[in-house]
């Protein structure tokens, strides 16, 4: 729900400061409807269903996956459409990949959000709305703002959505924000956030001309630029960069650029997790279990933490890239 607009309502009607937080406590707590909220008078439930939408978002639909993952699509107040992902574990973790803009500015050559029309960034209640949607679903204990969207060009938003996460069950430390390298945001993020978030950096190629190809962000922040920015994340908080790396077939997984990845990254400083490519209709093909395997052997040769990410939803058009608000 829009909170801004839930205490404006709740002050122009003369209601004290606590009713905010008791809506708050009932909505993150997975209630379903305002009718549920029944330590609150029935005249002021009414209010606020009239004049308070329950959701900054209309769901528009629902996708279920063989292995259990749940994509919605929603639209904006204005029409924006957005995408955002559950994704259930066997070991019990029930992890939301939410969305922090309506498309992509940055046009990533193997993202399908890269190919929308970019419309605009989310408010911090449009973020949260993703997490309450699927929190009435069921409890969810991890999330990652690996979404549609580049967080750090929405940092206000996302670190104020961040904030409220663990009222819904998401502790900080179970939190990752995902770049592609906007180096404006990391810096931000390491002088003036001080919840304990993760930090994970979409790299994608071992040096700069490949990477460029592949990511166009490169040609403004390049890699040593970019590696500065995370270097001086670890050197005031002290928790690893989460590099990842998109596998894709004869494009950037030899093992000659693993050994070139090895060289460059600090295995003090950066754990790397291998991201299997997922089909988008583009001009890429993944990398094979073997290249895979082999690439991986070699960064652990080097004294890396290297692990391979699980692909879930690929069905639905909900994995990693994936994402495009199609309908």
């Amino acid at each position: 729900m829009d909170l801004a607009l839930l205490e404006q309502t709740l002050a122009a009607a003369g209601q004290p400061a606590f009713r905010a937080r008791q809506v708050w406590r009932w909505a993150s707590s997975g209630a379903r409807s305002y009718a549920e909220m029944t330590d609150l008078p029935a005249g002021l439930r009414a209010q606020l269903e009239e004049h308070v939408p329950f959701s900054s978002l209309e769901a528009r639909r629902d996708q279920e996956a063989r292995d259990g993952t749940i994509k919605t699509l929603f639209h904006t107040h204005d029409g924006r459409p957005i995408e955002a992902v559950l994704m259930r574990y066997r070991d019990g973790r029930r992890s939301v990949c939410v969305s922090s803009q309506s498309g992509c500015p940055l046009t990533c050559t193997f993202c399908a959000t890269g190919a929308m029309r970019f419309g605009r960034n989310l408010t911090a209640s449009e973020i949260l709305d993703q997490v309450l949607h699927f929190r009435r679903i069921e409890p969810v204990d991890h999330l990652v703002f690996m979404g549609m969207g580049e967080p750090l060009m929405n940092l206000d938003n996302v670190l104020a959505a961040a904030e409220r996460l663990p009222d819904v069950g998401i502790g900080h430390r179970r939190t990752g924000i995902s770049t592609v390298g906007w180096v404006p945001g990391i810096r931000r993020l390491t002088e003036e956030c001080d919840m304990p978030l993760r930090l994970a950096l979409s790299l994608h190629a071992p040096e700069d001309a490949l990477r460029s190809r592949i990511m166009p962000i490169n040609d403004r922040f390049d890699i040593a630029e970019v590696l500065d920015a995370c270097e001086a994340w670890y050197a005031k908080r002290r928790r690893r960069v989460f590099v990842e790396y998109l596998m894709l077939g004869g494009v950037n997984d030899t093992v000659a650029q693993a050994r070139q990845l090895a060289g460059l990254l600090d295995p003090k400083v950066y754990k790397v997790n291998l991201i299997p490519y997922n089909p988008t209709g583009g001009i890429y093909e993944g990398s094979s279990r073997a290249a895979i395997a082999a690439f991986k052997a070699v960064l652990e040769e080097h004294g890396f933490a290297a692990t391979v990410r699980l692909t879930r939803g690929r069905d639905i058009d909900a994995a990693c890239g994936q994402l495009a608000a199609r309908g």
